[in-house]
């Protein structure tokens, strides 16, 4: 269900990265209670749903915090950067996500690239504030003007966080070799990544140079810009009901469903849990993203309304 927040403070955090502040009224405290790394679901006058990390902690932070970096072409994170105010209200749906730790004792290995650092931040707070796990980050970015959190990131280094930047300005682009090389002594430790699908692939490689098992590897990833993709109709059987819905180009099936008022499951909205899994009935989708579903689910008809994007004039799709 869809709720009003306040934004009670905006901060400039870089050039190109705000943070907004948010106010929970005590009515809405449980349910926009959160875990260390997960998002909240924004949704954007004229745009639609957009999902942003949180970069507050629920151990130290009375308020919640998203944190939002402009992209190019992202008519989302451009119209909050250039309009959001102190005061004003946005329509939030509650805490999403599976980016989160099972337990603040563990020792970490945290890679994020660019506003990758975001869900991370959070998971450091709520690490340091109230666990005993040792953590080891390394932190990638185009120059140092693009750090996002720099100063609080100092401030919280020490015996228990370690905290590396890469400077592409300086060094080039991450090298998987290089990175591994840093983490060779924490091959142990489950990992955790955000970033774009670009770094995301460089440090999967660099974590099983260093010995890290894949099931240990825990990723988050964004997509900059707008997915190409073609206007489409999208017929949705849904509780009973169905419905012909506009499906623009650039938007995810799931948007539009949400958007639309109705009521769909979903979950992590990053194509990995499955709980939005519908069945197509016609006309084609490509996912911009599948951690979950086969081959055998493919050829019965099923996708990810998370990820879809259209591919046909026309798709109908039904929740079965």
């Amino acid at each position: 269900m869809v709720h009003r927040l306040r934004v009670a403070e905006v901060i400039a955090e870089t050039a190109d990265a705000h943070s907004l502040v948010l106010t929970v009224p005590p009515a809405l405290a449980t349910e926009f209670a959160y875990l260390p790394g997960q998002y909240l679901t924004v949704m954007v006058p004229g745009t639609g749903a957009r999902c942003y990390s949180l970069s507050s902690s629920p151990h130290t932070d009375t308020d919640l915090k998203i944190t939002v970096k402009r992209v190019r072409d992202g008519r989302g994170s451009n119209w909050i950067c250039d309009h959001v105010r102190a005061g004003e209200t946005l329509e939030f749906l509650p805490p999403a996500g599976e980016f989160t730790p099972g337990s603040l004792d563990e020792d970490l290995i945290l890679l994020a690239a660019g506003s990758g650092i975001t869900p991370v931040m959070g998971i450091i707070k709520s690490v340091l504030a109230r666990g005993h796990g040792r953590l080891t980050l390394i932190y990638a970015n185009r120059d140092e003007h693009s750090i996002i959190f720099g100063r609080e990131l100092a401030a919280l280094a020490g015996d228990r966080l370690t905290v590396t930047h890469w400077l592409d300005s300086e060094r080039g682009a991450p090298d998987p070799a290089v990175l591994a090389a840093l983490l060779a002594e924490d091959g142990g430790r489950s990992a955790y990544i955000c970033g774009p699908e670009p770094f995301v692939a460089v440090a999967r490689d660099a974590l099983q140079r260093a010995g890290v098992p894949e099931e240990l590897v825990n990723v988050e990833r964004f997509e900059v810009g707008q997915d190409e993709s073609m206007a489409s109709t999208l017929e949705v059987e849904i509780d009973g009901q169905t419905r012909r819905l506009p499906w623009p180009a650039g938007k995810r099936m799931l948007d539009v469903i949400i958007e639309a008022g109705l009521n769909p499951p979903f979950s992590c909205r990053q194509g990995h849990c499955g709980a939005c899994t519908l069945r197509l009935q016609r006309g084609k989708v490509d996912l911009v993203n599948n951690e979950i579903l086969e081959q055998e689910d493919f050829d019965e008809g099923y996708t990810l309304a998370c990820q879809a994007i259209a591919r046909s004039d026309e798709v109908a799709v039904t929740y079965y």
